[in-house]
């Protein structure tokens, strides 16, 4: 059985720099103060800052450092760590290397300290200790300024490391969940994880991605639709993470087996912002992703989604049919939802009835009648499709169609008087005509429902802070994208960086579209099952611009980038 650790007053009664009295003494001072035992010796005389710095170094096992030994002031490397820190924690930095950062530090026990810093710098702490006093003097007389922390410390303060993180706490501190029951051990715990939720929020993510491998969980934000790496969290503060989360989006802490899925909702900034949180059991762990639902997202307004006029005035012209199905196609993620929503926030008014059939709800919105699918009680979208059509609705939007039932009863809805919208997973615009074919739906109900068929994607748009005219943009995408050198000389833009995009060169999202409006032509072409090719040409004859046409038009106003454009609507020859 492993030797418990002896407390300080023990080892110094032990070394005889206080006798058992004493101690008794300056352990009733500390508790009546509040103060650690080593504080109210050195304030009542009794020890020495050395003899208690030196105490708390044989307790935790530690070295020792004298400042004002001889070459000891020539090891440290302030550079290593921001200045910030140094002086609000008290902390000198001596090493780096291998993923391990040494330190020297006057408080062994302040763990929230070491975890924020494993976060903040990406490496394991070793630590060495040195009296308080001398590590203030070194800062004061090395960087000047003055050290910050010599004074009680708030025991709220280890998270909290620069202006950033200051303005995180702020918002955080109101958001925690005070009805949990949380011990003093899982404080830190319980502060990184809300610093991370706040912090994906302010860097504009769209996700939050915690990945466990073999020696290091991985944390990354989707930003503008790319994953860029964060930090790597201790491998032994998974459980802690993960269980903190899945109890802030109750789900079930003890289930690791099967997947599960829960929501957070938290305050950051004053604004109240939703997670969908999805729990995947992978070799290591549990994946667990975080969608982070802006409200304000769905609210911006047709004309921001990135329709070029005719396109505009096209879908505006489109959702105020009284009937027929609308379809948005695109992959996951290409803002679908976004754009229907956008759509319903336009027609939400007193004289109209709109019920949505949706897995899951992802925003909430006042005077709409919105339904969250539970396929595991038999609601299911067949179902919940059935009842709305009793429910006299003017408009209904069914989340996705998914199987030749759901899209029969949703064609039926569009031919008795529904205006109806919905998704689909294709790749373009006429793909969905033979996508529902092939589910099974008839030929002639497909011609005779769709009013029109929209596919979409989203592209990066460039910072206006710091884009810049490309004086050689790569030959291979212009050519992609269909634009001659002549025709963007001057025009094309290239990604800089700066601190607005935090070095990206790019900051946001806007759509590309292809909208494609039913004819005669192309509904006979339908009826007749003829292959995609043939639709694709007749849409465009009847004037569909295709996505990357419509990217096209982004770059040439310097919008975006032909690499962008490219990379999105995944052109064949990209890359």
């Amino acid at each position: 059985m492993a030797r418990s650790r002896k407390k300080l007053g023990e080892i110094l009664v032990g070394w005889g720099v206080i006798s058992p009295p004493q101690l008794e003494t300056a352990l009733s001072k500390a508790k009546s103060s509040g103060k650690r035992l080593g504080d109210a010796l050195i304030e009542m005389s009794l020890a020495s800052e050395e003899q208690v710095t030196k105490g708390l170094a044989n307790q935790f096992a530690l070295e020792y450092i004298d400042l004002n030994a001889n070459g000891v002031a020539a090891q440290i490397n302030p550079k290593l760590i921001p200045e910030d820190l140094i002086k609000k924690h008290l902390i000198l930095p001596l090493s780096k290397a291998g993923g391990k950062m040494q330190l020297i530090t006057h408080d062994p026990a302040d763990l929230e300290l070491f975890d924020m810093l494993r976060f903040r710098l990406n490496a394991d702490i070793e630590t060495k200790l040195a009296q308080r006093s001398q590590i203030r003097k070194f800062i004061e007389t090395s960087l000047g300024g003055g050290a910050k922390a010599d004074k009680p410390t708030d025991p709220k303060a280890g998270l909290v490391t620069d202006s950033i993180d200051r303005s995180i706490d702020k918002s955080v501190d109101k958001s925690v969940d005070k009805s949990i029951d949380i011990s003093s051990d899982d404080a830190p715990i319980v502060r990184l994880v809300q610093r991370i939720l706040a912090e994906a929020v302010k860097m504009r993510a769209s996700d939050i991605h915690i990945e466990p491998f073999g020696d290091r969980v991985r944390l990354r934000y989707r930003i503008d639709g790319v994953c860029i790496e964060r930090d790597n969290l201790p491998k032994r503060m998974q459980n802690s993470v993960l269980s903190r989360l899945k109890l802030m989006a109750a789900m079930n802490i003890a289930e690791k087996r099967v997947p599960q899925d829960g929501r957070i909702k938290i305050n950051v900034d004053d604004g109240q912002i939703d997670f969908r949180v999805s729990a995947c059991p992978v070799y290591h762990g549990e994946s667990v992703v975080l969608r982070i639902l802006r409200p304000d997202s769905v609210k911006i307004g047709l004309p921001n989604l990135g329709f070029e006029e005719d396109n505009l005035a096209v879908f505006n012209k489109i959702i105020r049919r009284p009937n027929g199905i609308f379809l948005v196609t695109g992959p996951t993620g290409s803002g679908k939802t976004t754009t229907l929503y956008s759509a319903l926030d336009v027609l939400n008014k007193p004289d109209t009835k709109i019920i949505t059939a949706e897995d899951p709800i992802e925003y909430n919105f006042k005077g709409i009648n919105q339904v969250q699918i539970r396929e595991k009680i038999g609601l299911s979208f067949s179902v919940v499709l059935k009842t709305m059509l009793r429910q006299a609705p003017n408009i209904i939007l069914v989340g996705e169609i998914r199987d030749r039932e759901v899209a029969e009863i949703a064609i039926q809805a569009a031919l008795t008087g529904h205006l109806v919208f919905s998704t689909l997973h294709t790749n373009d615009a006429p793909s969905a005509i033979t996508r529902l074919i092939d589910m099974g739906v008839k030929p002639f109900l497909v011609a005779s429902a769709i009013q029109a068929i929209m596919a979409q994607r989203l592209v990066r748009v460039l910072c206006p802070k710091c884009k810049d005219i490309d004086p050689e943009p790569d030959a291979k995408y212009m050519r992609i994208v269909g634009i001659t050198p002549e025709e963007g000389a001057g025009k094309v833009l290239r990604p800089v960086g700066c601190d607005n995009c935090n070095q990206t060169g790019y900051r946001g999202r806007k759509g590309i579209y292809e909208m494609m409006v039913m004819n005669s032509e192309i509904r006979e072409l339908a009826f007749k099952q003829e292959p995609v090719a043939k639709i694709r040409a007749a849409a465009i004859a009847n004037g569909m611009r295709s996505l990357v046409n419509d990217g096209k038009i982004k770059i040439l106003k310097g919008v975006s980038t032909p690499e962008e454009v490219s990379r999105s609507t995944q052109v064949e020859g990209v890359v």
